[in-house]
């Protein structure tokens, strides 16, 4: 008996709606809430995107990604940073979760308690995507470039298979590191170093 012990990449499962169905807002919110241990997105054309659960491993990894963003904030204070539970609503109507975000603090304020508590309608300045062994790296990409197309500033895409980052920018090609050490950027998240030792 042969064992597979290569992940096979995949893509999540694509919930064709309409035109039978055109989920509301609220009715999107709800329906994640119901449906907690899934994690749902929904494209801007209304798609509903349903991703596996990641592995133990990449679980960790973004922990250790999350960590490392959250005490920056913690002690830069201008903004809030979110974990990859967290639905935003982009202004093209899509709602993503990225794996890790951060968004200003003057922003976040400027929303009313109920946005904040529902998906709220922000694209963040920063965006993290980690692939785990098992994603396709093609709409992690396509993911990263509707985030700069939404707002972002900033989003950095982890290929933890191949220890690659993708930076992007808007109005700049994408930058490609192999194998860093670490990854920062000045200008957006003043001070922030992520420690890639702890993701690869």
């Amino acid at each position: 008996m042969t064992t597979v012990t290569t992940p096979v990449e995949n893509s999540p499962i694509v919930l064709h709606l309409q035109p039978i169905i055109d989920l509301t807002d609220d009715q999107f919110f709800k329906l994640c809430q119901i449906n907690r241990d899934l994690c749902i997105e929904r494209t801007v054309t209304g798609e509903l995107l349903i991703m596996p659960p990641t592995g133990s491993e990449t679980g960790n990894r973004n922990l250790k990604l999350i960590q490392q963003l959250a005490n920056w904030t913690d002690t830069d204070g201008t903004g809030i940073s979110f974990d990859s539970s967290t639905g935003f609503k982009l202004p093209n109507g899509a709602e993503r979760s990225p794996d890790a975000a951060w968004v200003k603090l003057e922003r976040w304020n400027a929303l009313t308690p109920e946005q904040q508590r529902k998906f709220a309608p922000i694209c963040p300045e920063f965006v993290v995507e980690l692939r785990s062994p098992s994603d396709n790296l093609e709409p992690l990409k396509t993911k990263m470039q509707e985030y700069l197309e939404n707002g972002a500033l900033l989003g950095w895409l982890i290929d933890r298979k191949n220890r690659q980052v993708y930076i992007y920018r808007p109005g700049v090609a994408v930058e490609f590191l192999d194998n860093p050490a670490t990854v920062r950027r000045e200008s957006v998240l003043p001070g922030f170093v992520l420690d890639l030792s702890k993701i690869w």
